[in-house]
């Protein structure tokens, strides 16, 4: 089963790989803990989404100029982030398909040299995916309780600083990653910056839902049906739901994964745990799938110009 690189090599702890695991295995009863088989035909239908979704954001940001601001910005790095992951695992995909029925024949090193190149990329990607949820959610902050001052906060020069930042900073926190992945140091920082960023997201966006309906509660309280005020509440908390909902199953798994490597590498229920890996990395895919239909798709002026991008296409 052909999985995303840099992630297969976290899928179990070293010190569980060897006669540690088989030990934990015995100790274990019921077949839940014989893990998923899921079709590679399935991660191949996926990335292929997610790839068309990204792509399409992209060219409509580019397009149209209403939305070249530091908001649309931040949702373009994004769509790209999510769409480099697509990339990358179908080239793992192809690549791997054709070792393994002899269409391509490469020596073992070269092999191993491109199998890091792959580690690389998705490692980078996965990593400035992360950090865009979290800078996304920082600008929505700014726009919402400095409106006034948004525009001389959030500078194209300073969205282009913080955008370059992510970058740079993945691929350095990916190549790092890579060489020393066995480290639980790295594993601890990893799940350490995750945990950051779901504190962040759940700060900010908590803090802005209660803002808006605070001020839905001023105005309902002035008229006398309070349906505009419920009304608001009930679509601010589906919102407010969906967003970190989405975030928490769709990465919570993975660094869950994460944490009993560092904490219970050989414990029985863990090592079940380690045989769902490729259900893990499925919603990690996944999560690039639904980015779209969070961040961008909801905009209007966004749909317009998707419209108008495929209708140019046909």
């Amino acid at each position: 089963m052909s999985t995303l690189a840099p992630l297969r090599l976290l899928r179990e702890p070293s010190n569980a790989s060897e006669g540690n695991q088989s030990n934990a295995t015995v100790g274990t009863s019921g077949g839940w803990c014989q893990g998923l088989d899921i079709p590679n035909e399935l991660f191949l239908a996926l990335g292929l989404v997610s790839l068309v979704e990204n792509l399409l954001v992209v060219a409509a940001i580019l397009k149209n100029r209403n939305l070249h601001s530091p908001t649309y910005y931040f949702i373009c790095c994004l769509a790209v982030s999510d769409m480099l992951v697509s990339i990358s695992n179908l080239a793992e995909m192809l690549f791997m398909l054709l070792l393994e029925h002899g269409v391509l024949v490469m020596r073992p090193s070269i092999v191993r040299h491109m199998d890091s190149v792959i580690d690389m990329l998705i490692c980078s990607s996965v990593v400035s995916s992360l950090s865009f949820l979290g800078v996304i959610a920082v600008d929505r902050y700014i726009t919402i309780f400095y409106a006034l001052r948004y525009h001389s906060i959030m500078t194209l020069q300073r969205a282009v600083v913080t955008m370059a930042s992510v970058w740079l900073a993945s691929t350095v926190s990916s190549t790092v990653l890579i060489t020393y992945y066995r480290s639980n140091t790295i594993l601890l920082c990893l799940i350490g910056f995750f945990l950051f960023m779901l504190v962040l997201m759940l700060v900010l966006y908590i803090h802005m839902f209660a803002l808006a309906r605070h001020h839905l509660h001023s105005i309902s309280s002035q008229q006398k049906p309070p349906t505009a005020h419920r009304g608001g509440s009930l679509k601010g908390a589906v919102t407010l739901t969906i967003l970190l909902g989405v975030f928490f199953i769709c990465w919570g798994p993975f660094f869950f994964h994460l944490i009993l490597i560092v904490t219970c590498p050989t414990n029985p229920f863990c090592t079940c745990f380690f045989s769902y890996f490729n259900l893990f990395l499925i919603l990690i895919i996944c999560n690039s799938v639904i980015d779209p239909l969070i961040y961008a798709f909801r905009s209007q002026e966004l749909r317009r110009t998707l419209r108008e991008v495929v209708m140019c296409s046909w």
